[in-house]
């Protein structure tokens, strides 16, 4: 019977084996445990689900223009502590903070790249700096891409992935809404193609400005687009909201995208619509 006893001995002296906690990624949605390099090359999409975890600016550069391709403007803007603000702590110790941890200064990327051969102006939020609040600095940057947009007349695109306006700015982060929107006019009136691309979470005065100001209007497989939270807005109207209430899918039921679109096929889908817009020939589909 001595096979049903343990050897405690060697079970103390045995050295127990540690998984690198970096190795693995748990989904939110199913709760699949999932291989993040396998991740990584799925554009950090779910395998089993599908979910579309939340990605930095630069993976979106990645996923969108061609390789090589982009130029980055207006790097070396900061935002100011105009109004020497202070919540639980000052807002120059945050920005010092995120700067760090981003490697960056504020929270959108902007230059001029190409994709499928296609020149644009792109500007591309970050959320992981301060979750993608809209400042001055990311106002003028958004108003800068447009901007070069015009004097190059090459297409503007625009990734959102927002909090909305930042409250330690006041009614300077709010005027950014007016500047981005009438430039927006101007690209307009020269007939220039505008794609915007909404991730999860697109809100506030994001939502309210350029966000939602596309010529085309896409948006990412069950990305959060709205203005007010839906807490704020239960309270407000003394209802009980939809279980599907500011999704991507919700947000294109009622007409205010027009497409939902996985972000493996992004790329292809703005190329597309650019080329269509521009009346140049598309690329053939990929089998």
């Amino acid at each position: 019977m001595t096979w049903f006893k343990r050897d405690r001995k060697k079970i103390e002296t045995t050295e127990k084996k540690e998984i690198p906690g970096d190795l693995w990624q748990k989904c939110p949605s199913c709760g699949d445990i999932l291989y993040r390099k396998e991740l990584a090359q799925r554009a950090w999409i779910c395998s089993k689900c599908g979910h579309h975890f939340r990605v930095a600016a630069d993976d979106y550069l990645e996923i969108l223009l061609d390789a090589g391709s982009f130029e980055e403007f207006d790097a070396e803007l900061e935002s100011v502590d105009a109004l020497e603000f202070v919540d639980t702590r000052p807002y120059r110790e945050r920005l010092d903070q995120y700067r760090e941890r981003t490697g960056r200064n504020d929270a959108v990327l902007c230059g001029i790249g190409s994709v499928d051969g296609v020149e644009v102006s792109i500007a591309v939020m970050d959320f992981n700096f301060m979750g993608g609040s809209m400042g001055s600095v990311v106002g003028e940057k958004v108003a800068r891409a447009i901007e070069r947009a015009l004097s190059r007349e090459i297409p503007l695109v625009v990734v959102s992935a927002s909090g909305g306006a930042r409250m330690q700015e006041g009614v300077l982060s709010l005027m950014q809404m007016a500047k981005t929107s009438t430039l927006l006019s101007a690209l307009d009136r020269q007939g220039l193609p505008f794609v915007a691309v909404n991730t999860d979470p697109t809100t506030g005065g994001v939502t309210a400005s350029y966000a939602m100001l596309g010529d085309v209007i896409y948006a990412e497989p069950r990305a959060q687009i709205g203005f007010a939270g839906p807490r704020v807005i239960k309270q407000t109207i003394g209802q009980d909201l939809p279980d599907e209430f500011q999704t991507a899918e919700f947000v294109l039921e009622h007409g205010f995208v027009d497409a939902v679109v996985p972000r493996m096929r992004l790329k292809r889908v703005v190329s597309r619509t650019l080329r269509w817009m521009l009346g140049r020939e598309a690329l053939p589909e990929e089998p």
